[in-house]
């Protein structure tokens, strides 16, 4: 058995995480064990290896924080899920390793055919452009969205999930290499960063300026974004990809009345109850299944791969998520 391990934090994402051997461990009652299927690498486990994301485990610590697995051993007591059982992995449990020990209880049944590598990116990005399109703005079939970071894993599923709710969507990216990914996933409107962002936005919809807006550059980004809103509409940043504080400007703060507000996944599920958590997993689960919401991979590693696949998923102009298959054969 193995694991993705890391001792320290530094600049080199990849420098300090290594794969290790570990025991077979001996469940206790009300446990099972999980042989883990795939697990992805996000922005926000880059951010943890360097120590500046907002949430850090104790060290030594072992990477991931989502993946999927599926049920291989009970412990006494456990009745479900079965042995065989494809589940979701619990957050943050360490999900880069060849096998996880957790809590009977704690885990949620997913489809045993749907694609493992799509079921495993389901903790963090989908319910987090889920919850961008409906927890700011109540927002009509018809309406425009306009994001940045649009070819982002976040990006692909607000514009899959914008369209089977009827919204429209402006896709922002920072080099023209990635339009052509991000409308294959159905955007409505791609464009390229610019001073001159606002303009070719108006043009695009007809006039028509969003209500909403989601962030995830920061710095300069943030204000060209807010420009393109109507008065009285709302910005959300969850992320800043350019390492930069959001910049935006008294027009667009005090003369537009727009609102800035952020957004981060782990207080949401520090704060929704058990009933609105199964409620965005069902729907996401049930997407994925049914073959309605993806995303791309760019490509996969084993955990003996793991510095090359931090790495890779540290990299800029990649398209798709960056894959742990640690059991693969």
């Amino acid at each position: 058995m193995l694991k993705a391990q890391y001792n320290a934090r530094g600049p080199v994402p990849e420098a300090s995480i290594e794969a290790v051997s570990f025991e077979k461990p001996v469940l206790d009652s009300g446990q099972v064990l999980i042989e883990v299927l795939a697990a992805p690498i996000n922005p926000s486990d880059v951010l943890t290896l360097t120590g500046e994301y907002g949430m850090l485990p104790p060290l030594p610590a072992v990477g991931g924080n989502e993946g999927v697995g599926r049920v291989v051993e009970q412990g006494a007591g456990v009745d479900a899920p079965a042995v065989g059982q494809t589940v979701l992995l619990p957050v943050g449990c360490g999900t880069w390793a060849s096998h996880v020990v957790a809590s009977a209880g704690e885990l949620v049944p997913l489809p045993n055919d749907a694609d493992p590598q799509q079921l495993a990116m389901m903790t963090v990005n989908p319910p987090t452009a889920s919850l961008l399109l409906s927890e700011f703005v109540d927002l009509a079939a018809g309406d425009w969205v306009i994001q940045n970071a649009a070819n982002s894993g976040v990006g692909g599923y607000l514009i899959q999930l914008a369209r089977l709710r009827g919204y429209k969507t402006v896709n922002v990216v920072r080099r023209e290499s990635a339009v052509a990914a991000v409308e294959a996933e159905g955007a409505d409107v791609v464009l390229v960063d610019g001073d001159d962002l606002r303009q070719r936005v108006l043009e695009a919809t007809g006039g028509e300026m969003p209500r909403l807006a989601i962030d995830a550059v920061g710095g300069a980004a943030t204000d060209r974004i807010a420009a393109c809103l109507g008065e009285g509409g709302i910005l959300v940043n969850y992320g800043a990809m350019s390492r930069e504080p959001c910049q935006i400007a008294p027009l667009n703060l005090v003369f537009k009345d727009i609102q800035v507000k952020g957004f981060w996944l782990a207080r949401w599920f520090q704060q929704a109850s058990a009933e609105q958590k199964m409620k965005v997993f069902g729907e996401v689960a049930g997407l994925i299944a049914a073959g309605k919401l993806h995303a791309r991979v760019a490509a996969s590693f084993s955990l003996e791969q793991i510095k090359e696949a931090v790495a890779a998923a540290a990299a800029g102009e990649r398209e798709g998520k960056v894959m742990v298959v640690p059991n693969r054969s």
